[in-house]
């Protein structure tokens, strides 16, 4: 998708007009994911991707199965994730 759209262009007000928003929901217990997967976005695609960091995960349905899924994001592991994002070089990493 990158290649075909490029990084995201937005105007003076912020709104979008062309280009890749990739949207990352974090796991409670998945940092190193999370790391894993800004590492590769910030040295395979592009250290301007825009990526929205999302704290929305809530337990739901079978999640209950699997103990360290069976809680939402803590507040201190939402920000590691944004954390990691900017350390491992992404330039446009975002809470909204």
């Amino acid at each position: 998708m990158h290649r075909q759209v490029g990084d995201l262009v937005t105007d003076d007000h912020r709104v979008a007009h062309r280009g890749l928003i990739l949207r990352h929901p974090v796991m409670p217990g998945h940092l190193s994911d999370t790391r894993e997967i800004m590492r590769f976005v910030a040295q395979d695609i592009s250290p301007d991707t825009y990526v929205n960091v999302m704290w929305q995960y809530r337990p739901a349905h079978l999640a209950d199965e699997y103990p360290e899924l069976n809680r939402p994001l803590s507040k201190s592991e939402y920000r590691e994730a944004l954390k990691i994002a900017r350390d491992e070089g992404l330039l446009r990493a975002a809470s909204r």
